[in-house]
């Protein structure tokens, strides 16, 4: 029997007791262990939201939209603003088409300017001077000119710029000179223009007319003018019919000038004082 002591609790208990009962503790907790069911945590799905995926859809749109620059004037050979859309039919094989856009605006333009600094331009330097200076002011931000001037041969003294002051500081240092080669200054003028931006392109020639020095002939330039899609407009600087000295190239060069410019459709304008700017300013008007 064991001594189980005041408490009824074994007092004293052998080695081998011990290790029993240890042992059967270790084993009941065992089998606790074992007897209990493992908790398994699953995660929540979540809901995965899949990108639409739109079908692939190749757009094609067949442009036919034409510019057509139009000039009105009355019989008086006044130039006429103010005009709408619904002033202007457009026909194309006696059948009418419609006009999807109309613009009277200051559409920007690239602008060759096409200077005459010859010596028969002499005390007429400074009428082009202004003449340049005048159109200058109905510039927009958005234009761009280059300039060429012509004498005894024809030099590009300015690339294409926004910058109006690089254009009239290398005038203000112009000075007269040498022969006429006013033709060879139109191809040039051309020749530069094939790097324009705006599709309005236009040369403004300032001259008396005459040419005398050029290598290009008057046929041959007529030829790229035609193929040249850029509007030649004409300041012409005339001395009066009675003048002195006057030669037989000045006195051809209003016609010279006047052929061209009507090649393309444009005119050529006399010089007189503050009449010059509302003259020029059909240059921005077009219709499309």
């Amino acid at each position: 029997m064991l001594n189980l002591g005041k408490k009824g609790w074994p007092a004293v208990l052998p080695s081998y007791q011990k290790l029993l009962l240890f042992g059967a503790i270790s084993l009941t907790s065992a089998v606790l262990a074992v007897a209990q069911p493992p908790v398994i945590i699953t995660p929540r799905p979540q809901t995965v939201q899949k990108n639409e995926v739109l079908p692939k859809t190749d757009i094609r749109v067949d442009s036919n939209l034409v510019l057509i620059p139009v000039t009105v004037t009355d019989p008086m050979n006044r130039f006429v603003t103010g005009l709408d859309k619904e002033t202007f039919k457009v026909f194309e094989d006696k059948k009418e088409q419609p006009i999807s856009q109309f613009s009277g605006e200051d559409a920007p333009l690239s602008v060759g300017v096409i200077f005459d600094c010859s010596g028969s331009m002499g005390h007429k330097l400074e009428k082009s001077r202004l003449a340049v200076a005048q159109f200058f002011k109905t510039a927009n931000p958005e234009d761009e000119f280059f300039l060429v001037q012509f004498s005894d041969a024809a030099e590009l003294s300015q690339p294409f710029t926004g910058n109006l002051e690089e254009v009239q500081n290398r005038l203000t240092f112009t000075q007269s000179k040498g022969r006429t080669a006013l033709l060879d200054g139109i191809y040039l003028g051309l020749h530069e223009m094939k790097r324009a931006k705006n599709p309005r392109k236009a040369l403004l020639i300032i001259s008396d007319g005459g040419d005398n020095n050029s290598r290009y002939t008057e046929p041959e330039i007529k030829n790229l003018v035609k193929e040249a899609d850029v509007q030649i407009y004409a300041i012409g600087i005339y001395e009066a019919m009675s003048a002195r000295g006057r030669t037989p190239e000045e006195a051809a060069g209003q016609g010279l000038l006047t052929e061209i410019a009507e090649q393309t459709g444009s005119y050529v304008f006399v010089i007189l004082r503050d009449k010059l700017r509302p003259r020029l300013s059909p240059m921005k008007t077009w219709a499309t």
